[in-house]
């Protein structure tokens, strides 16, 4: 596991590559896919992060999100004076407080 720094683009740097991800999907205990991060421009470091942290815990539960909030580094706090404009950090911001765990399911292929 990564000690993640004081920068998004530092963490970034340790993560593994995206090449050959089509999309992360979110899926909840009930099997529903609850979200979906695209492998696309201004999406790939989500996808970085989201791919890392199923590496690394398996299954996306408190822990795991508050590792995540610290890999994100400064946008964890702009998710949190600006809700909504940081989408995957706000879903990382409700399981650490306690919200429902998701597994994260890594699609293959298309690039």
């Amino acid at each position: 596991m990564i000690q993640p720094g004081a920068t998004f683009k530092e963490n970034l740097q340790q993560l593994p590559p995206v090449d050959g991800v089509q999309r992360i999907d979110l899926v909840d205990a009930k099997g529903n896919v609850v979200a979906s991060i695209e492998n696309q421009p201004g999406k790939q470091g989500s996808l970085a992060v989201y791919q890392y942290l199923k590496q690394s815990f398996d299954i996306l539960d408190e822990k795991a999100a508050a590792h995540g909030l610290a890999v994100f580094a400064e946008h964890k706090a702009d998710a949190q004076n600006r809700p909504g404009a940081h989408p995957n950090v706000d879903r990382l911001l409700e399981i650490a407080a306690g919200g429902d765990p998701l597994h994260v399911e890594i699609i293959t292929g298309g690039r």
